[in-house]
């Protein structure tokens, strides 16, 4: 069994590298070729090379605006004094990467981003997924609110006083007038 080599980055740290762009969570480039120990030159040369392989939804370049946009998000001045603007890679084009970096690191790093995007997905259900289990848990607690209101009503009547008994028999009915003959 090959022995598992250690990761730079802890799972938490990964997802904080884990950004939106165009509606779509990516990651950037310098952040993928420090996770795989590679230039940023390297890695976008290896993208290059195997472009068929990159379709627009699995990487693309950022625009001027948005490589502004994400430095002022992510508070960073300066990515190195890059030439050209960033390219970012869905998860499919991370899962892409590892075919075209072809090394052990590429694959254990891999690993890694699909855990950190799948836990991602999780915690952050799409709205429609998330408007829907809120609806389903207000359906709960409307139900265990009418139970706990079922339960305490009982209990009320449980701890009332009980009712005089009501005499039990024959009586006859007396009135005044047959009293006073």
């Amino acid at each position: 069994m090959p022995q598992k080599s250690e990761l730079a980055i802890a799972p938490k740290d990964m997802e904080d590298l884990i950004q939106v762009v165009r509606g779509q969570r990516v990651m950037l480039d310098i952040n993928l070729a420090r996770l795989y120990e590679v230039t940023v030159g390297a890695l976008n040369q290896a993208v290059k090379r195997n472009s068929a392989r990159f379709p627009e939804d699995f990487a693309f370049q950022l625009s001027a605006d948005e490589t502004a946009h994400l430095k002022s998000q992510i508070v960073i001045s300066s990515w190195g004094g890059r030439r050209s603007t960033p390219w970012v890679f869905t998860e499919q084009g991370i899962a892409m990467l590892s075919s075209v970096l072809k090394s052990e690191k590429a694959a254990m790093v891999n690993v890694a981003i699909m855990r950190a995007f799948v836990k991602l997905r999780r915690l952050l259900a799409t709205p429609g997924e998330l408007a829907q289990q809120l609806a389903k848990l207000a359906e709960t607690v409307d139900f265990h609110d009418d139970q706990l209101k079922t339960i305490t009503e009982v209990l009320r009547q449980m701890m009332a006083e009980p009712p005089k008994p009501r005499e039990m028999g024959f009586h006859t009915i007396r009135t005044r007038s047959a009293k006073s003959e």
